[in-house]
């Protein structure tokens, strides 16, 4: 019976937490050449996460750490009704976890003060000790995905059985597609609520948090 299963939250970070996306931002603010078509191959999927991902930071000299890092972190604004949303997850007994395509450097600072505990938190890591700035990858597919969706959500959400959790999904963009498409539940905006429409996947559209509060409640 679905009532004895565990809602189990599976949150993107950037353009879903955040208002913006962060890692176009930074990448928009310094400029370096070639970023304009590497952006538009990743969102329309030509080429995978991962790859377009890495390559966009290759192009930063490892230099500017000081600066990308501080961008990354100043620019960035929390989505309104978040820190409700991470409360109410505590009072219905949900598991909260936040599985971003995002990057360490500025995801962990930024949810800091929501108390999130760590191991709650999925997120590419970054190296700065080379010429240029180098993204790790320590959440990559499992043999049910060859996307090289860099941090692979489908790979995170299958830790968690169908049989004991209902697994939701919130997200906007390239990186939540394969998850939403597991995902009993899809809380959606963006480039995800126009690829849901294209799979004919069952969503909820959301601009804030208390929007899927207020579903969430409905729901029951």
């Amino acid at each position: 019976m679905t009532t004895t299963k565990k809602k189990i939250v599976f949150c993107d970070f950037d353009g879903t937490i955040t208002v913006n996306d962060n890692i176009v931002a930074i990448i928009k603010h310094f400029k370096p050449a070639g970023w304009e078509q590497l952006v538009e191959k990743t969102i329309s999927t030509e080429i995978s996460i991962q790859e377009g991902v890495g390559s966009l930071f290759r192009l930063l000299p490892a230099s500017m750490e000081k600066e990308v890092v501080e961008f990354g972190i100043q620019n960035a604004i929390i989505r309104e009704g978040f820190a409700q949303f991470v409360q109410f997850c505590k009072d219905s007994d949900i598991e909260f976890y936040v599985t971003s395509g995002g990057i360490d450097f500025f995801v962990y600072p930024l949810l800091k003060s929501f108390g999130i505990p760590e191991d709650h938190i999925y997120c590419n890591k970054s190296d700065f000790t080379g010429e240029q700035i180098e993204i790790l990858w320590p959440h990559s597919c499992d043999e049910h995905c060859h996307n090289h969706c860099g941090m692979c959500k489908p790979t995170i959400m299958r830790k968690f059985s169908t049989e004991q959790y209902e697994r939701i999904i919130i997200g906007d963009s390239v990186t939540d597609f394969e998850g939403a498409k597991i995902a009993d539940t899809v809380y959606s905006r963006s480039h995800l609520t126009e690829k849901c429409n294209e799979l004919g996947i069952a969503h909820t559209e959301f601009q804030t948090f208390f929007d899927i509060i207020e579903a969430m409640k409905q729901k029951g």
